[in-house]
């Protein structure tokens, strides 16, 4: 790794997307007119696409700034392994880099199953050092590997292993003063005293169907919430989830592997059926006393998010209805825990969105809240008598996330999409209101990562032109130092193939009801006018996604791979899909798979229009949520797709969980005919030919019963198919061997089909 120092920002060219009233526009940046980059002319194969080391060259994970904001601490895969991770330390002052831990200094060993779940859950994917945490002193971070946990102290650069106990040890962190170790074991919560080693059990009533601090299934997989338990502030206290599974179907599944099959139980939560009963407490450390939070008489809801308000004396909840089309933030004093007050009210005739963007201040009886009432999602700050005391963010764009609250300068930074919908920039706003300031510059994808009381920041950048970047930056955007340039130099792993590489066109389209439409179509290597090519339209199309951006992505290698063999590849975020607020996303409501495959079949429309492009060969590809819209274009609109590739896919809601499915079809008892409409299942007699199914065979988030219901269904109806199942993978087909394989399938199964 090099580091170069900066003395100034970096100059960029905005990709800009007219906004004029017709039904087709397109736009490209000046270097995406250039078509092709320095470097190789080498063809991109198969078995190079997730071979080490990998294309995209050094891409560290997991970015910390410690918190005295000496040093930057990040994951980096080795060169002959890139999915084994060591813990790398740049010192900010001197900018030199070297590695921290040696994974090979810890004990690295097979993962329980809950573990492996998890895992599953965050899209983890990995060995060696996977995550750690810093200490409030910047003096030691804590490790967790293969089920106990290692103290490494800066100093001395001694890694030591803590005493936790007999068992698998798991979602560790430390307080947030740094003088103890919390993590659950057996389903219990423990507290490790770092001083004396005292380990103490704050529960230990886990087991069997009762969880203590840990997150049931949904919350993992549908609310971006991967713990049940919240220190505060001042560590006199743990809040915590008890869940009662009992009344969640247990369903076995086979797993099948290779070398047999594993029978699995699981608590799996089906649409329409019972979710876990979830309970709240707070229990001190100094007596360990328990007190339970009043959640009101509906059982049969969800709790999304848990914080602490700074004083340590009152806590708040977000509590959603089953429904999800009302969402409350509670807060409730310790002194008086049976009563809480609602601070805000959300509620929606579709459903409500959750996010992490609530912020107590420190300085003032307020908060930070997001919310998308006026139709996109904007910031707001909200007093704690819960009156509305300013819109920050408003127009017609949305925010992702916030980023830092910095009270000591009075400003907000927060990422968002309102310079263009299909890239990321930091932006900020006064805390008190005012204009929005664009802080990054250059166009593509900024995920910045900030010092936790310092408006300094990391920012982890990428673009189609640009494996990602990262560099060092002050308050205002001013680039301090490169962490890791990437440049694709002629030692980068991508070099030798660069000179290939084809950067996409990026357009407009309107769907039946006017919306924008946002696509990229990418054209084959060598292009010439006055051929014709068939086209690969690849799609994920579901809510909470969005695939048309300015941004780095493995998952387009096999894009590039496509366009060296002369397909057209064409992208379209169809209604439904995410950051053009609510009015775009609501269209699905009650009724999947119908607004979508009209609007794939708008972008096919579209590329009929295009002498260029061979109107009779047009295939659609996708996994998971992209599974089930090739088999919904393709049952039900043949005469648009001569061939769809289905990876992974949901075929009948009724076999998915309940609070995703839920959200978008509401449950099964009060719309049983929209659960019809969307299950794939009733457009079987629909299918003419052309397909290839696949899904791995211990998925344990899109069940493979899903798949297996379609392969019976179209041998019921003497339909010819294909299927390839893969024994072990889970549904995110990891590992080099099984994506190789998978995507020599898929090109073998394109080349016969469409040419």
């Amino acid at each position: 790794m090099t580091i170069k120092w900066m003395t100034s920002a970096l100059l960029a060219v905005p990709m800009i997307l007219s906004n004029t009233a017709c039904s087709t526009i397109t736009s490209t940046t000046n270097a995406e007119k250039e078509r092709s980059f320095e470097g190789g002319a080498t063809p991109l194969s198969i078995e190079r696409l997730y071979a080490s080391p990998a294309l995209a060259g050094t891409s560290p994970r997991g970015l910390k700034l410690s918190p005295d904001g000496k040093r930057v601490t990040y994951l980096a895969g080795r060169k002959d392994d890139q999915y084994f991770y060591d813990l790398w330390q740049m010192d900010v002052a001197s900018g030199k880099q070297s590695i921290l831990v040696d994974a090979d200094k810890l004990t690295i060993g097979e993962l329980s199953d809950e573990e492996k779940a998890r895992r599953e859950r965050q899209r983890i994917y990995g060995q060696g050092i996977m995550e750690y945490f810093w200490s409030d002193d910047s003096q030691a971070i804590l490790i967790p590997a293969s089920g106990v946990l290692y103290y490494f102290s800066v100093d001395d650069g001694e890694v030591n292993l803590l005493p936790t106990g007999d068992g698998f040890v798991t979602d560790a962190r430390l307080s947030p003063k740094g003088n103890y170790v919390s993590f659950v074991r057996d389903q219990n919560l423990f507290v490790l005293e770092l001083k004396t080693s005292k380990l103490t059990a704050m529960t230990s009533d886990g087991g069997g169907a009762i969880k203590n601090a840990m997150a049931e299934f949904v919350a993992q997989e549908e609310m971006d919430r991967m713990t049940g338990y919240w220190w505060s502030p001042d560590e006199s206290a743990i809040a915590y989830t008890r869940i009662d599974e009992s009344g969640v179907e247990l369903v076995t599944r086979n797993e099948i592997y290779a070398d047999g099959i594993k029978l699995t139980e699981q608590r799996y939560p089906y649409a329409g059926k019972n979710n876990v009963t979830i309970k709240l407490a707070v229990v001190t450390l100094a007596e360990q006393k328990k007190i339970w939070v009043d959640l009101g008489k509906e059982q049969d809801i969800y709790l999304p998010r848990v914080n602490w308000l700074p004083d340590s004396k009152r806590l708040s909840y977000q509590w959603q209805s089953r429904d999800q089309q009302s969402l409350d933030l509670r807060v409730v004093s310790l002194a008086q825990i049976d009563k809480s007050r609602v601070l805000v009210e959300e509620r929606s005739d579709a459903w409500v969105n959750l996010n992490n963007d609530l912020y107590f201040l420190k300085q003032q009886e307020s908060f930070i809240w997001a919310s998308e009432r006026d139709g996109f999602k904007h910031l707001y700050l909200i007093g704690l008598d819960g009156k509305v005391k300013k819109q920050l963010t408003s127009g017609d764009w949305t925010v992702d996330e916030v980023e830092l609250v910095d009270e000591k300068t009075g400003w907000i930074y927060f990422s968002g999409r309102k310079t263009l919908v299909t890239e990321k920039h930091l932006y900020r706003v006064p805390l008190n209101g005012g204009e929005v300031e664009n802080i990054s510059q250059r166009s593509g994808m900024h995920s910045p990562v900030f010092a936790e009381n310092e408006a300094v920041y990391l920012d982890y950048f990428s673009s189609l032109s640009q494996p990602p970047q990262i560099s060092l930056h002050g308050d205002k955007g001013q680039q301090l130092a490169w962490v890791e340039q990437n440049e694709v130099d002629k030692t980068h792993p991508l070099y030798p193939f660069f000179g290939l590489w084809q950067l996409p066109e990026f357009g407009q389209i309107k769907a039946e009801d006017g919306q924008a439409l946002q696509y990229r179509l990418f054209k084959p290597t060598n292009f010439s006018a006055d051929k014709q090519y068939p086209v690969v339209v690849r799609v994920y199309g579901g809510p909470h996604a969005q695939l048309v951006v300015n941004s780095w992505s493995d998952q387009d290698y096999f894009t590039q791979y496509l366009l060296q063999q002369g397909y057209i590849v064409f992208q379209l975020d169809n209604r439904g899909s995410a950051h053009r607020g609510t009015q775009f996303e609501h269209v699905i409501y009650q009724h999947l798979g119908e607004a979508e495959v009209n609007d794939q079949k708008t972008g096919v429309d579209y590329l009929r229009t295009l002498a260029y492009v061979d109107s009779a060969n047009i295939a659609l590809y996708g996994h998971s949520y992209g599974g089930y819209m090739a088999l919904m274009g393709l049952f039900k609109a043949p005469d648009y797709f001569k061939a769809a590739i289905s990876g992974a896919p949901v075929t009948d809601w009724a076999l998915y969980d309940t609070h995703y499915t839920e959200r978008y079809l509401g449950h099964p008892q009060q719309n049983a005919k929209g659960y019809e409409a969307s299950s794939v299942l009733p457009y079987v007699k629909g299918y003419q030919s052309g397909l290839l199914m696949y899904h791995g065979m211990a998925d344990d988030n899109v069940l493979f019963e899903n798949s297996t219901k379609v392969y019976k269904a179209l041998q019921d109806e003497g339909k010819l198919f294909q299927m390839i199942d893969y024994p072990g993978s889970k549904h995110s087909m990891r590992g080099e061997k099984v994506r190789t394989h998978l995507y020599r399938s898929l090109a073998d199964f394109l080349e016969r089909e469409l040419k």
